[in-house]
């Protein structure tokens, strides 16, 4: 079937063939880290697929009732209807314990995917003119998975996420001026707060913050192909052009092999790899709070950032004016979304000056202060991420816990520094000499630059 077919039937029909033959004409550039986006994209469908089903069972009631559902080591215990609905949605619902644990690891995978999603566009310039905008509406999108991730995590009223919520709380009421009125209209009263909170928990999770994505979405994905796609250079590639796949049949139906791809790897993870068993935490009592319990991933460098955060706390006339917990809960996060905010304008107006319009990507060697600050910014975000699991190190390795939270906070300060340092040199090396970054290793030819074009250089023997 060629374009001319779908085409004439829509037009026929609706009088739309210019634009629908252009759509399918459009073309998409052909490379591996490209999929990464799409990698997101699909793991958000499976989250509204799984998410919609869950919905349907789960109760979002903290009002206490007597289990008596299939689980016995439980059965007869006091519980919140949250909890006890997640444990029936774990024992009693057909393939309930099968779309909960789906759900779950296409949550984990849909922050993964954007986050790498973020570093490729990134490490590439593709966040460069016309594109800013739509580096804007990538760091928006995960931003608010962030947000719906622990919304989500916090729904079932076990113990882990009673933890969460309970640390959520602190943070909160340690904003200065404000913290206490905000907490208190969040929760809707001190913590654990009224019965409403698990209400509007529900509804921020399954109704908000989703249609919030669904439009950051779709805004990054216009303001994707409006200015059509960035590709890596090559032969035949220009800033004013795009070589690939068209839309249609080629890409597309590639695009549904990979949906289905995602889609059966998440509902394999979701059969065979247990996730989030909350029916070994037990309902969340205050008293219960152990150390040793972990997030979800996507919270390691919050709670890294908390927990390396020396114990200063500013005061006026003996008042404390800036709680502890500001500084890892509020602050480090927004030092961290901000300059992936502002970064392309501060490139462009500060270091490149370079104001003209950008289709072509960069390798990482081309842009190497772009690649030091990226490698040594998202090394401090590593480390302090790392430190999120300080007590679990302790017990698996029993070094001792104060140790730890020097070696990490010192860390912080030189790991950025010296690993910034590592990665200008490299990539002004590779430059130089356009060698491949694995040369050697990988039995390439490596492709050098001369003054008459690029020329095949065998690779260097190993040793």
């Amino acid at each position: 079937m060629s374009v001319e077919d779908p085409v004439r039937f829509v037009d026929e029909r609706l009088g739309a063939a210019s634009f629908l033959k252009k759509a399918l004409r459009y073309v998409f550039p052909d490379h591996w880290s490209f999929l990464l986006g799409e990698m997101a994209l699909y793991a958000f469908v499976v989250l509204v697929a799984t998410g919609t089903y869950l919905a349907l069972f789960f109760t979002p009631d903290t009002s206490e009732a007597v289990y008596r559902g299939g689980y016995a080591p439980l059965r007869g215990a006091e519980v919140s209807r949250a909890y006890a609905s997640t444990l029936d949605l774990s024992f009693e619902v057909p393939a309930g314990l099968l779309i909960r644990q789906t759900h779950h690891w296409a949550a984990l995978l849909f922050l993964v995917a954007i986050v790498l999603h973020l570093l490729r566009v990134f490490f590439t310039g593709a966040f460069r003119k016309p594109r800013e905008l739509n580096w804007v509406l990538g760091v928006t999108l995960a931003a608010l998975a962030l947000m719906e991730g622990f919304a989500g995590y916090s729904l079932p009223d076990d113990l882990l996420s009673g933890m969460g919520l309970a640390i959520a709380y602190s943070v909160a009421a340690a904003i200065p001026l404000v913290g206490g009125q905000v907490a208190t209209l969040v929760w809707g009263g001190p913590f654990p707060g009224a019965d409403v909170f698990e209400p509007r928990l529900f509804i921020a999770h399954v109704f908000v913050l989703p249609a919030l994505l669904a439009a950051v979405i779709g805004a990054h994905l216009f303001s994707i192909i409006r200015p059509h796609h960035t590709q890596f250079r090559g032969p035949g590639r220009r800033e004013d052009n795009v070589v690939g796949t068209p839309l249609w049949p080629g890409y597309a139906l590639r695009s549904v092999g990979w949906l289905a791809a995602v889609a059966a790897m998440l509902v394999l993870l979701g059969g065979l790899v247990q996730i989030n068993p909350v029916w070994q935490w037990g309902p969340y009592e205050p008293y219960q709070g152990t150390n040793g319990a972990q997030p979800d991933w996507y919270l390691g460098w919050l709670i890294g950032a908390l927990r390396i955060m020396p114990n200063w706390e500013p005061r006026v006339f003996g008042h404390v004016v800036v709680p502890n917990p500001f500084f890892g809960g509020v602050l480090f996060p927004t030092v961290v979304f901000a300059v992936l905010y502002l970064y392309p304008w501060v490139e462009q107006r500060c270091f490149t000056r370079d104001v003209r319009r950008r289709d072509l990507l960069d390798r990482p060697r081309d842009a190497p202060w772009r690649t030091a600050f990226g490698v040594a910014f998202f090394t401090w975000v590593t480390l302090i991420f790392v430190a999120g699991s300080a007590d679990r190190m302790l017990l698996s390795f029993g070094f001792s816990y104060e140790g730890q939270v020097w070696f990490f906070r010192i860390g912080a300060i030189l790991g950025p520094l010296v690993a910034g340092a590592v990665a200008l040199a490299v990539c002004r090396r590779l430059r130089a000499t356009g060698e491949h970054p694995l040369r050697g290793w990988s039995g390439e030819v490596v492709a050098r630059r001369t003054d008459g074009g690029y020329e095949g250089v065998p690779p260097l023997r190993r040793g």
